[in-house]
């Protein structure tokens, strides 16, 4: 097999690697092959522009009122634009995706472990939007549900087969799509609105501000984990942070605001369960809106499937030795199978419930790598089959965060979590180490220091 100067790969269908961009599954991007600024943010940038988060936007104001609605949205983004931030710094560095990232964490053996996780849960979600592509058409025109979301998931694995490159098409064409629309329905929700947006108080509903925070993190907590799969095409540490930034806070903000000022104009028909959905809105003034409408759900559903899929496929791609385009295939195939049968309508819960655990994961790593090494403690565990101090973080960030979800629900879990798993990794990697120096008589000053930063 061989490479052209321009990046592109030919060979044939027996290597595994279908002509196209090289997309690295098993090994750190190299700093020649990195993408500039925009391209990177551009693959970013679309993926929260959702009809998903224009929902939970919604659902947030209904509870909590405009105010304290708009401030748990902002909290929230902001939470996940310091994790996402920091992981991507970590990407940047290294261009590595995130399963090979999880091995310096977990061990070279045992990142099996959380890297299959969060590669099946993605696929999952990839399943539920691909189903709610047919059943959004099915409920508000009439369209065969099941030949409908057959189709939208044909269509999204051959988006996703296309790798990076077109991620960063779709991202680019996504997210003004959602925009204007989005504009569109705030102001036609707006020309029969009775009161100033800024005058709604919400219903008192079930979601407590804490709750509403903890929705906003959930919504790409999963993919925000793998968020090096995106970002490891960074040409630094910096850049990758830049990237991910313009999806937490600034995108997701635009999309979450748009479903939430529509449910506080009374343009939402239904907010107590279907949040800020617009898509019934623009249906309902008929005209163009209605083709405008069909198109969006499936380039703004395609965009989040497409980057969904391309998460699950890297992941198990490095897990098994496969390619990235083969996994996308399979994958593809089992997610679309899935959404087809209806299963996706049974996601919902299941999946926010794992979305619960998965922050300490990128807790440990976060501090693993970015934090423990400046202290002497930090450990580049590839070379270690299991670690265990970053598992006795996850396990106790995991436990805090199931505890906080079921008895505490005016917390954050996701940010209980976090914290929890944070401390009780800290400490672990404290006993580890001080018992290890003092049998080797090793002291602080051979302490593994961070890699440096890659620039070009």
């Amino acid at each position: 097999m061989t490479a052209t100067a321009s990046g592109t790969a030919t060979g044939s269908a027996t290597d595994g690697k279908s002509t196209g961009i090289e997309e690295f599954e098993d090994t750190a991007v190299p700093p020649e092959r990195r993408r500039g600024l925009w391209s990177v943010s551009a693959v970013w940038f679309g993926f929260p522009m959702v009809l998903t988060c224009a929902i939970f936007g919604g659902l947030i104001v209904h509870s909590l009122g405009f105010w304290v609605g708009m401030a748990a949205i902002g909290t929230g983004s902001l939470c996940l634009m310091g994790y996402v931030g920091a992981l991507s710094v970590l990407a940047g560095r290294t261009g590595k995706n995130f399963a090979l990232t999880a091995r310096e964490t977990f061990g070279r053996r045992a990142a099996v472990i959380p890297s299959a996780f969060l590669a099946t849960i993605v696929i999952g979600w990839f399943a539920f939007q691909t189903g709610m592509a047919g059943s959004i058409l099915h409920g508000s025109l009439g369209w065969h549900e099941r030949l409908t979301t057959l189709a939208a998931g044909l269509l999204f694995v051959g988006v996703t087969l296309l790798g990076i490159r077109a991620l960063s098409v779709v991202g680019m064409v996504a997210a003004p799509f959602y925009i204007v629309l989005g504009v569109v329905a705030v102001v036609l929700a707006a020309a029969e609105a009775t009161a100033p947006v800024t005058a709604y108080e919400g219903t008192g509903g079930a979601l407590s501000f804490g709750a509403s925070v903890t929705l906003v993190i959930a919504s790409f907590i999963d993919s925000g984990t793998m968020t090096a799969d995106f970002t490891r095409w960074s040409r630094n540490g910096r850049e990758a942070f830049l990237a991910a930034a313009s999806a937490f806070p600034i995108s997701q903000v635009i999309a979450l605001v748009i479903g939430g000022l529509v449910v506080a104009l009374g343009g939402a028909t239904d907010p107590s369960t279907d949040g800020g959905d617009f898509f019934g809105l623009l249906v309902e003034h008929g005209g163009l809106l209605v083709p405008l409408a069909v198109l969006f759900v499936f380039v703004n559903l395609g965009s989040v499937c497409a980057h969904c899929l391309y998460n699950g496929a890297v992941g198990w791609s490095q897990l098994t030795r496969g390619r990235m385009r083969r996994l996308t295939l399979i994958l593809g195939t089992i997610g679309t199978v899935l959404a087809v049968a209806g299963i996706w309508a049974y996601f919902e819960q299941w999946l926010n419930l794992l979305g619960v655990i998965v922050p300490p994961i990128g807790a440990v790593v976060i501090l693993d790598q970015l934090v423990l090494p400046r202290f002497g403690l930090g450990s580049r565990g590839a070379a270690t089959q299991v670690r265990w101090p970053p598992f006795a973080g996850w396990a106790a960030g995991a436990a805090a965060g199931l505890a906080t979800y079921a008895f505490a629900p005016w917390l954050s879990d996701a940010v209980v979590g976090f914290l929890v798993a944070s401390l009780v990794a800290a400490v672990a990697s404290a006993a580890e180490r001080r018992p290890r120096r003092a049998v080797a008589g090793v002291d602080d000053s051979s302490a593994p220091k961070p890699d440096k930063e890659i620039s070009v």
